[in-house]
């Protein structure tokens, strides 16, 4: 199958396994402590606005650090740069999981602590990506930019399915802790890689921290590809991103049930991000990316008024899982253009206003989504951010052309 040979292709690299295996791990137990807390949080305060906090208190930081992150990771050596953020995630989880199982929590201290691993994430994730170029050859780039998503995509089906009965069985606390252990687990693997120093390391400081961020933010919004496109993904990140990041009170209100049917809806939105991820990833090729990542949102918008559209529990499965697949093509396709059309030089910068988009604006989302939820019930909300996700289609439709000329052309 083409879609295996692709994979395949990728992970023949010795590097590739190590760097994919860890994430797959981080990120399982990343997925496990989002359903935990989030969960925690709904049974400690029965409000959808506080679920919303608590997603925004770990999304949000991004806003600030990200570019921060991204010119940092830029000029300094990645691997130890990841290694530190990764160990100071796995060490504010430890403290979290212990206050909730000695009942010790309280949502202010919640919020805190997500804020906190919110703050190391946002460090974390241009650390890793940038190192992406580093374990495969450039011929092989958009297979291991797709597993990576993909690696997510597992994660994301994999933890939930972990998380709801260990949270249902031991409470969610024992879910926190082995986020911990996944996030020490991945640290430990990263002095395995043997990685260029070329691609190790960033460049000598050329201006002072705060002029290279300014200068990554200027080169991507003046890039005839990469500024629309990025302003397209953060506008539909916005409007429809935050109903994964606040599913507590969708599962209570919207179908009536609790942990276990969280887990199973969260496991839904993998199944299709994991099946939808492994067909995009097969193609292998930059032609044509940017048209799917535009139709993608599209097809998100669709999905998720037919999530709320219903009460009814299997029809939400399939549209969670239509949801998923449809978030994972827009996402692998904007990071495939996104690593490929950036200059060495700025990959991580550009690639930290990626993950400050993946992570500030559902964040904003989740936020809005959830104080509108508390007035006007959580339906009409999310079914006008869909109405307003087709306009934002339609826009990027007619930038399509001028977007694709520039970023495709590598």
């Amino acid at each position: 199958m083409a879609s295996l040979s692709t994979l395949s292709r990728a992970l023949s690299h010795r590097d590739a396994r190590i760097f994919f295996g860890a994430s797959l791990t981080a990120w399982t137990g990343l997925w496990m402590h989002r359903i935990a807390v989030s969960w925690f949080a709904w049974e400690l305060t029965g409000s959808a606005f506080w679920v919303g906090m608590v997603a925004f208190s770990d999304l949000a930081p991004a806003v600030i650090v990200s570019p921060i992150a991204g010119a940092i990771a830029d000029r300094v050596d990645r691997v130890r740069l990841a290694m530190i953020t990764q160990a100071a995630i796995g060490t504010v989880v430890l403290i979290t999981g212990t206050l909730v199982v000695t009942g010790q929590m309280t949502i202010g201290l919640l919020l805190l602590l997500e804020f906190c691993s919110g703050t190391a994430q946002s460090f974390a994730q241009p650390a890793r990506q940038t190192l992406m170029p580093g374990i495969v050859p450039r011929a092989d780039l958009p297979a291991a930019v797709g597993l990576n998503s993909l690696c997510f995509n597992v994660a994301r089906f994999t933890g939930p399915a972990l998380a709801g009965p260990l949270i249902a069985w031991a409470g969610p606390g024992v879910a926190i802790y082995c986020n911990a252990i996944a996030y020490w687990i991945a640290t430990l693997t990263m002095p395995m890689l043997r990685i260029d120093p070329a691609q190790r390391r960033g460049h000598p400081a050329t201006a002072s921290l705060f002029g290279e961020m300014i200068d990554g933010v200027r080169y991507a919004a003046r890039h005839p590809g990469l500024g629309p496109l990025l302003a397209f993904a953060a506008i539909s990140a916005i409007l429809l991103r935050g109903v994964q990041e606040i599913m507590p009170p969708f599962v209570d209100h919207v179908f009536g049930r609790g942990a276990e049917a969280l887990a199973l809806l969260t496991a839904s939105f993998g199944v299709g991000a994991l099946v939808a991820g492994v067909l995009v990833t097969s193609r292998g090729r930059l032609e044509g990316a940017t048209r799917i990542a535009i139709i993608a949102v599209a097809a998100q918008a669709i999905a998720t008024a037919a999530f709320v559209a219903t009460g009814w529990f299997p029809l939400g499965l399939i549209a969670g899982a239509a949801i998923g697949a449809a978030a994972s093509v827009h996402g692998i396709s904007v990071q495939t253009l996104a690593q490929s059309a950036a200059d060495p030089a700025m990959r991580g910068r550009v690639l930290s206003l990626w993950g400050l988009i993946t992570r500030a604006c559902p964040a904003a989302g989740a936020l809005c989504l959830g104080a509108s939820g508390e007035l006007f019930g959580l339906r009409g909300p999310t079914l006008a951010a869909a109405a307003l996700s087709v306009l934002v289609f339609a826009w990027g439709m007619m930038r399509l052309p001028r977007m694709a000329a520039a970023l495709e052309k590598n």
